[in-house]
C-alpha cells in the first residue's frame, strides 16, 4: 500500500517547496487511501449495460455478409436475423448477445462462427416529477443525472434538489435507487425528481 501511494502522490517532487513535508505528505496519503477505499451510498455504482427493447444493435458474422445486418430489438427482446429467426438478447449483454446468436447458428448452418455485437442507437431514459420538462430523452453515453436534468429544462421552484431516485431500466425488481447529481444514467433508466412540501 505505501509503495502504491508514493507511486500515485510523488510527495518528494514537490513537498521540498512547503515547510512541513511530514505533516503535509501523511495529509495527502489519508486523501490518496479515503479515494481507493472509501464509497458512497449513492447509486454510484453503474451496472453492466443489458440490452432491451427499443435498442438498435449492428450485429457482424464475420465472412457472411448475408446474415450480418441492424437490428432492432422488439418488444420481447428478440432481434429477427436472416436464416436463424428470432434471437433473445433482452436483458444480455453484448458478449452474452454474441453468445446467443453464434448459439443459434453453430453447428447447422456455420462450424466455427465468429459473432461482433455493437449498439447502434440506445432505448431512451426517462425523467419525471420536479423538472420543466419531464418526459423521454436520447441517451448520450457518458451521461449524469445533472445532464439528463438540463435536458428536461432544469429544476422546478418546488424540486427536493438533494433527493433524486433513479430506477434502473436493466433491474427487474424495478426498484429505486438514491442518486445525487454524479448517479451514471443508463439507456432505459427512470430518474425521480420529488417535490419538496416547504
Amino acid at each position: 500500500m505505501a509503495r502504491q501511494i508514493r507511486r500515485i502522490f510523488p510527495c518528494s517532487t514537490w513537498a521540498r517547496y512547503i515547510p512541513n513535508k511530514a505533516v503535509l505528505c501523511l495529509i495527502a496519503s489519508f486523501l490518496v487511501i479515503g479515494g481507493m477505499v472509501g464509497g458512497s451510498s449513492y447509486a454510484a455504482d453503474v451496472p453492466a449495460y443489458k440490452l432491451g427493447s427499443g435498442d438498435q444493435v449492428k450485429v457482424v458474422v464475420f465472412g457472411q455478409k448475408d446474415l450480418s445486418g441492424e437490428f432492432t430489438v422488439d418488444g420481447s427482446g428478440n432481434i429477427s436475423m436472416p436464416l436463424i429467426g428470432n434471437v433473445r438478447v433482452g436483458s444480455a449483454s453484448l458478449r452474452q448477445a454474441e453468445t446467443a446468436i453464434i448459439g443459434k447458428l453453430k453447428p447447422d448452418y456455420l462450424k466455427k462462427p465468429r459473432v461482433s455485437v455493437e449498439v447502434l442507437n440506445y432505448r431512451p431514459f426517462y425523467i419525471i416529477g420536479e423538472v420543466k420538462k419531464p418526459g423521454s430523452y436520447p441517451f448520450v453515453n457518458g451521461m449524469t443525472v445533472i445532464n439528463a436534468v438540463a435536458l428536461g429544462g432544469g429544476y422546478t421552484y418546488r424540486a427536493r434538489e438533494n433527493n433524486i431516485f433513479i430506477t434502473r431500466g436493466n433491474d427487474p425488481g424495478r426498484q429505486k435507487q438514491k442518486a445525487n447529481h454524479e448517479t451514471v444514467v443508463l439507456p432505459g433508466d427512470v430518474i425521480e425528481v420529488p417535490e419538496r412540501f416547504f
